[in-house]
C-alpha cells in the first residue's frame, strides 16, 4: 500500500488555497518546517507569521487576525497548539465562534523517539469539548488535502489533526470528501470496525484477516468526529449488532466515548475498544508503540471476534 505524510499534504494545500483567497493568513509557532507551513511562507512571506515558541500568543493573534475578517491557519504540534493553548483555543476562538483552523501536526505517539512529552492523546477530547469546534482526522494524505480545503470554505473554528510519519493511503485521487459524513470503507454484516485517522488502514487490514475466518466486518472511517455522523453509527448497530472503536488517543472523550454515547441512546449492541487506554506512552518507534499500546489490526481482530461472541 502506497504511503504519503499528511503534514507534506496540508503544506501544499496551503499553497493552493493561498493562490485562491487572499484573505487567507498562516501562522506557525516556529516549527514551520516540522507542520510544513514553510511552503505556504515562502510563496505567501506577507501572509505568513512566525509568532516563535509562543503558541498562546499565536491564538490570540490568529483570533485577532480573524475579527479583522481573515481566515485564518494556524499550527505547531498537536500537544503544544491544544494541551498548552486550551484556554485560550476555549476564550479567543470557541467562545466568540472565530474562523480560525487549527492544523496540528505530530498527533497520538506515532512521533515515536520525540517521547512522552510531545505525545498529544487528550487533544481530541478537548476539542470535542469545545461548543463551536469541528473536529476532523483524516484517514491519509488524499483525506487530510480534502478536509483542509473544506475547512478554509465553511466559516468558524476547525481542529484538523495530522500526524509525524508517512501513513498508507486509502482512498484514491478523486476522492470527495463531506464534513460531517462517514465513509463506509468496507460492507460487512457481522460486526462494524469505526475508526479514525491512523487505525482506518489497521481496520481494513483487520477486516481482510477476519475475512479469511468467515467473519464479515464492515469497516467504516468517522473522520469527523464532530459533528459527529450519529445515522452511520445507528445504522451500523442496526445492521451488524455488534461495534468496535479504533483511535489513536486516551480511551476517555475520545471517538470511543462519542461512539458509545450514541449507542447507547439509539441503538445499544455489544461495543469494545482500540486506543491506548488510561495511561501516557514511553519513547520509541512508532510501529513498535503501536504495538506495544494495541493499536494494531491483530488487537483489532481480537476485539472483534470478542464483540461478535456478545451478539
Amino acid at each position: 500500500m502506497a504511503e504519503a505524510s499528511t503534514r507534506e499534504i496540508y503544506g501544499k494545500a496551503l499553497i493552493e488555497l493561498g493562490r485562491q483567497n487572499k484573505d487567507i493568513v498562516v501562522l506557525d509557532a516556529d516549527v514551520s518546517p516540522s507542520t510544513m507551513t514553510n511552503l505556504f511562507a515562502r510563496q505567501f512571506p506577507e501572509r505568513f507569521f512566525n509568532c516563535g515558541l509562543q503558541e498562546q500568543n499565536m491564538i490570540s493573534i490568529a483570533a485577532g487576525l480573524a475579527a479583522s475578517g481573515k481566515t485564518v491557519f494556524a499550527s505547531s504540534f498537536a500537544v503544544f497548539v491544544v494541551c498548552r493553548c486550551f484556554d485560550q483555543l476555549r476564550l479567543c476562538i470557541s467562545q466568540p465562534n472565530l474562523n480560525v483552523k487549527i492544523v496540528a501536526t505530530h498527533g497520538g505517539i506515532t512521533v515515536g523517539e520525540d517521547g512522552t512529552s510531545h505525545q498529544a492523546i487528550e487533544d481530541l477530547a478537548l476539542c470535542c469539548a469545545l461548543p463551536s469546534f469541528t473536529v476532523v482526522v483524516p484517514a491519509d494524505a488524499i483525506e487530510a488535502a480534502a478536509a483542509v480545503g473544506a475547512a478554509a470554505s465553511i466559516y468558524g473554528p476547525f481542529y484538523i489533526r495530522l500526524g509525524r510519519p508517512k501513513t498508507p493511503i486509502v482512498y484514491p485521487e478523486g476522492y470527495h470528501f463531506t464534513l460531517g459524513k462517514a465513509v463506509t470503507m468496507r460492507q460487512g454484516k457481522d460486526a462494524t470496525i469505526i475508526a479514525t485517522g491512523i487505525m482506518v488502514a489497521k481496520a481494513l487490514e483487520a477486516a481482510d484477516i477476519l475475512a479469511r475466518q468467515n467473519i464479515d466486518c464492515r469497516v467504516v472511517n468517522m473522520h469527523t468526529l464532530k459533528p459527529l455522523d450519529e445515522a452511520a453509527i445507528v445504522e451500523a448497530a442496526s445492521e451488524t449488532g455488534a461495534i468496535v472503536v479504533a483511535e489513536e488517543h486516551l480511551a476517555q472523550g475520545g471517538l470511543g466515548s462519542r461512539v458509545a454515547q450514541t449507542v447507547a441512546k439509539h441503538k445499544p449492541v455489544p461495543m469494545e475498544f482500540v486506543n491506548i487506554g488510561d495511561r501516557y506512552a514511553i519513547s520509541g518507534k512508532a510501529e513498535e508503540l503501536l504495538q506495544r499500546y494495541g493499536l494494531t489490526p491483530g488487537d483489532i481482530e481480537g476485539l472483534v471476534k470478542s464483540v461478535v461472541k456478545r451478539k
